[in-house]
């Protein structure tokens, strides 16, 4: 099963925390992976820091 259950999404969403703190809950870093982040267009700051430092 891809992503987050239906349950820790709305308790997910339903929360009161900051973004930071929800950064690291189960539903975020299922649903939300590195794959999918680069297939919606966002750049990674850790490739960017390696082409910056001669590393690729």
């Amino acid at each position: 099963m891809l992503g987050p259950s239906k349950r820790h999404a709305i308790l997910t969403g339903l929360s009161s925390k900051g973004y930071w703190h929800l950064s690291r809950t189960l539903a975020t870093q299922t649903g939300m992976t590195n794959d999918w982040l680069k297939r919606q267009g966002l750049i990674s700051v850790r490739d960017l820091w390696m082409r910056a430092h001669g590393y690729t």
